[in-house]
């Protein structure tokens, strides 16, 4: 017969109970907001009811699955289930509860999961990247819900695009082949990429900025093919302390639309030493815009030549 294992975690977490169902039930900002988070796919199935994919980092791997959720903003409680999991787990399947305490409220984080076949280096596998997981999920919980109004200053999204008259597998392959960057694009200088597991990239890579400077970031990727390109920085320039983004396509009657998407949280203790003393968020923000916005949008002009002039 089957074993089930059980794992309950619990913080205090001094914030609103509604503040801190806020932060779980926004799934699609959890890449910025949750450390192991890679990357969600978030698809509506119902009114309460949503589809995740999802890929996470697990004890020094890429795990990737697909949960559905049952939301309940009522009772502040938060269902999921893994419909498609992701060896050595054969099910996995847990709940989110945020109770009130007085001066703030209390968030719960329980699972249950079987492993294939019972291997008992499964189960523990699991359980400890499930308890690793989960203490660092509720810890960032806490920080996230306890600052929750100085976020909305330090989290910001922007994006470029172009228009590309040339076959869509051609410029996403430009983007694809990260490895030829040095030699395809001036402001990268290195460029170290692995993808052990097809459609999975590791990569680090050294870029130049405007000024002549170079810093050095660590990344995993998760490509779809001729649809997108999905990233998160593990190692991000000083002034940021999350960096998501995406490549995606879209086929139009006038060519292929390419756009370069980011989120970004910037680390507000590291902008007086960067933009110096009187430096502000604001003007960090305009900064980061432009560096990151400036870095993608020569990506975009070059992936658009490179592959109009291998079809022109």
């Amino acid at each position: 017969m089957t074993r089930t294992e059980h794992t309950t975690h619990d913080i205090d977490v001094d914030a609103p109970a509604d503040v801190v169902y806020a932060v779980i039930a926004d799934a699609r900002a959890w890449p910025r907001r949750f450390g192991p988070t890679l990357h969600v796919e978030h698809a509506e199935l119902a009114a309460g009811v949503e589809r995740l994919r999802i890929w996470a980092g697990a004890n020094g791997e890429v795990a990737h699955w697909t949960s559905r959720r049952e939301l309940d903003r009522g009772r502040r409680r938060i269902g999921f289930r893994q419909e498609v999991s992701s060896p050595p787990v054969a099910s996995m399947a847990g709940e989110w509860q945020v109770r009130e305490r007085p001066g703030g409220s209390t968030l719960v984080l329980t699972h249950e999961f079987t492993a294939v076949d019972d291997d008992p280096q499964g189960v523990d596998w699991i359980t400890r990247a499930t308890d690793r997981n989960s203490r660092t999920e509720l810890g960032n919980i806490k920080q996230l819900a306890e600052s929750w109004a100085e976020l909305a200053r330090l989290e910001f999204e922007f994006e470029d695009s172009v228009l590309v008259d040339a076959p869509l597998e051609t410029v996403y392959g430009f983007l694809n082949e990260a490895a030829e960057w040095p030699t395809r694009l001036p402001h990268v200088a290195r460029l170290d990429l692995r993808e052990d597991t097809p459609g999975i990239q590791h990569m680090s890579m050294d870029t130049r900025t405007a000024d002549g400077s170079e810093h050095t970031t660590e990344s995993i990727r998760i490509c779809f093919p001729g649809a997108g390109i999905a990233y998160k920085q593990l190692r991000t320039p000083s002034m940021m302390s999350a960096h998501t983004g995406r490549w995606s396509f879209a086929q139009t009657e006038h060519g292929v639309r390419v756009t370069s998407w980011h989120a970004v949280v910037l680390n507000p203790e590291a902008i007086p030493a960067v933009l110096g003393p009187d430096a502000t968020i604001a003007s960090a923000r305009a900064f980061i815009r432009q560096a990151a916005g400036g870095n993608s949008r020569a990506t975009l002009a070059l992936a658009k030549r490179f592959a109009e002039e291998r079809h022109g």
